[in-house]
């Protein structure tokens, strides 16, 4: 039977979408191998002191709390990016969904030693979905905490600066956590807008 163009096409793409993730998590894989490690429960306990100093800075305004790290985060991802591009030898991506793959797959791998896959909700919404988180690792929320305390949120500063200096004006938010008894971490990443000039107003260089 012949294939129709349509049917081709449609092949086609699925083709290409499969190749760039396989290749997306190989290069994250060969990337981890090659960074120096930092101790799991040095960074981890970093982080708490982090969050509970802020806490302290904020009066427990939880609402301020988490905008002040994913700040935090924002800050870390517009300086990562260079460094990412500079390593990772990562091919250039065409599409919002060639980008979530590479920033799954190959940046939280290369960073973090997670691994991560990819959700594709739209053309413009996509989830990243992950088990382990170095951050959280011997973390248990008081019950005052638990429903409004966004202790991750950094993941989402790091994910939205990131992607604002390749174009792409993003919000975040975790959908699921552990740490509100899901049995896994999913951020939800939503395009707004995309950028003509860069980096947006947000970003303010020192």
């Amino acid at each position: 039977q012949r294939v129709r163009v349509s049917d081709y096409s449609i092949y086609k793409a699925f083709e290409v979408v499969n190749m760039s993730k396989s290749a997306a998590t190989s290069n994250g894989q060969n990337l981890w191998a090659k960074v120096p490690k930092a101790n799991a429960e040095l960074f981890a306990l970093t982080y708490g002191a982090l969050v509970t100093e802020v806490l302290r800075d904020q009066d427990e305004d939880l609402a301020k709390v988490n905008e002040q790290l994913e700040q935090i985060g924002y800050n870390i991802g517009i300086r990562s990016v260079d460094e990412f591009l500079a390593k990772s030898n990562a091919p250039y991506c065409k599409s919002l969904a060639e980008t979530a793959e590479v920033l799954a797959k190959t940046a939280f791998k290369m960073f973090l030693g997670i691994a991560a896959d990819v959700q594709q909700h739209t053309a413009t919404t996509f989830s990243i979905i992950f088990q382990e988180n170095p951050l959280s690792l011997f973390v248990e929320l008081p019950e005052n905490y638990r429903d409004n305390l966004e202790y991750n949120i950094l993941y989402c500063g790091i994910i939205r600066g990131a992607l604002e200096m390749l174009n792409y004006k993003v919000e975040c938010s975790f959908v699921k956590s552990p740490l509100r008894g899901d049995d896994t971490h999913e951020i939800r990443v939503d395009l707004k807008q995309v950028l003509q000039d860069g980096a947006g107003d947000d970003y303010k260089e020192e």
